[in-house]
């Protein structure tokens, strides 16, 4: 006992080192950072944490995220090592958990709201000067009281993004009647939104939105439940939410211990809704909408990943991720689904039982996939074109092994003609492959070494 409570205490130990050594903190004037030519990749990497304290027995991704920045020369180059795992390496981010880091386009600035913890729902800035030089600047805003002490969120633009939450007491249920006897009408859920100044740090608007979806469907018991991956129009009309979808059964009531009636019987065998994204106006985070495809079925929320994006042609390009094959287009003229367009992954690369887990638009149409195969282990990538509805598979030498998948990858770094992807199987080494999108072409870039139950999730 007495040495199991020792290892625990060296690890969490060894993790407040890292936290405290990592970054070098300034809470002064609200200002810019200072204009240089290096454009830094920022490289994060999630790290794992057992329970109370305890050292990882699996890759959790719950010990915080590590960031380190390199060149492209750097990272295209085969013989350059990172290990950015000793202490004060790089910067270790303040959430406990993985944080949802996100990045201006030129790399200069990260974005992160703390996820869990004592800080949680804390939003900073740091300025980006390269290696493991990451620098506290600009307001720091408490979204807690909106967003929870589990936020989530995406950048839109360099000026605005959005978070949103609909975790936890969040479901109210509307019936007619009393006990056993009473008949369901509907699910109610309250998404709760902040709309955040990246610029100059703040909330711009706030709301806690009540949503349920139309009385033929919320009858038959179909609920929302977690909302993930805001994103505001081309436009700046209206916010898109990526939505997570079950199904009760109506017919089957129970009585909670104090006597109230309550319905909690899954029904996924019925559940037939297609993929739903919940839209709102913007900047008022008023009138509620659940749109519908009629094309693809399944969640589009994600799992710390960003599943939508704005097309070069105005159009609002959605993966069904993290287990669909399938992208969406919502069209910039109805503000609706496109069912007209359908990207398909498996008929695009001739093969069956694709999901997909990552989903980078470039430019263009060209656009970055990463999937998984059933029945297969490991992990795989696809330069993709949406417009000409055409996928190639670009090989790795580490794709098949056991230990890679892409569960908790957040984001692909795009500079110019070139996307950064960092590949380490979980408690393995592995490199940075550099894609040249317009030549379709990937290369084994810089050396990454390994940590036990950690592993790349990121470039930015």
């Amino acid at each position: 006992m007495k040495k199991n409570l020792l290892k625990s205490a060296l690890y969490a130990t060894a993790l407040l080192a890292l936290t405290f050594t990592g970054c070098n903190k300034d809470n002064g004037p609200d200002t810019e950072p200072e204009d240089t030519d290096t454009r830094w990749i920022t490289l994060t990497a999630a790290m794992s944490l057992g329970a109370d304290g305890a050292p990882p027995t699996t890759t959790n991704g719950n010990g915080g995220t590590l960031a380190y920045g390199i060149t492209h020369g750097q990272a295209i180059d085969p013989n350059f090592e990172l290990d950015i795992y000793p202490a004060g390496k790089g910067l270790m981010l303040t959430s406990p958990r993985t944080s949802r880091v996100q990045a201006s386009e030129d790399g200069k600035i990260l974005f992160d709201i703390q996820y869990t913890g004592a800080d949680a729902g804390l939003f900073q800035s740091y300025q980006v000067a390269g290696q493991g030089n990451y620098t506290t600047f600009g307001r720091e805003v408490n979204t807690q009281d909106i967003l929870g002490t589990q936020p989530r969120w995406i950048k839109s633009t360099d000026e605005l993004g959005v978070g949103v939450n609909s975790d936890g007491a969040t479901l109210t249920t509307e019936y007619d009647g009393t006990g056993l006897t009473a008949t369901f009408k509907r699910n109610v859920r309250t998404v709760r939104v902040a709309i955040l100044d990246l610029k100059d740090p703040g909330m711009i608007n706030t709301r806690q939105v009540p949503v349920s979806f139309p009385d033929e469907l919320a009858v038959q018991g179909y609920t929302l439940g977690r909302t993930d991956v805001p994103l505001i129009n081309a436009a700046k009309t209206k916010i898109y939410i990526g939505c997570a979808v079950s199904k009760i059964d109506p017919t089957k009531p129970s009585l909670n211990l104090d006597g109230t009636v309550a319905w909690t019987t899954n029904d996924n065998t019925n559940n037939t809704i297609g993929t739903v994204t919940l839209v709102l106006d913007y900047p008022t985070l008023r009138n509620p909408e659940f749109i519908i495809s009629n094309v693809a079925k399944g969640n589009n929320n994600g799992y710390r990943t960003k599943t939508q994006h704005v097309g070069t042609d105005g159009h609002i390009y959605q993966a069904v991720a993290t287990n669909g094959f399938q992208i969406l287009r919502i069209s910039k003229e109805t503000d609706k689904y496109d069912d007209t367009y359908e990207f398909n992954l498996n008929t695009a690369l001739g093969t069956t039982g694709t999901s997909i887990r990552g989903f980078r638009y470039i430019k263009d149409g060209k656009a970055i996939v990463l999937y998984h195969e059933t029945d297969k282990s490991g992990g795989y990538i696809a330069l993709v074109d949406l417009n000409a509805k055409t996928a190639k598979k670009l090989a790795t030498e580490i794709e098949a092994d056991t230990e890679l998948n892409f569960g908790q990858h957040q984001n692909v770094g795009v500079v110019g003609d070139y996307a950064y992807i960092p590949l380490t199987p979980a408690g393995k080494a592995g490199n940075v492959y550099v894609v040249n999108w317009k030549e379709e072409t990937i290369v084994k870039g810089a050396k990454l070494t390994g940590y036990a139950f950690a592993r790349y999730i990121g470039s930015y």
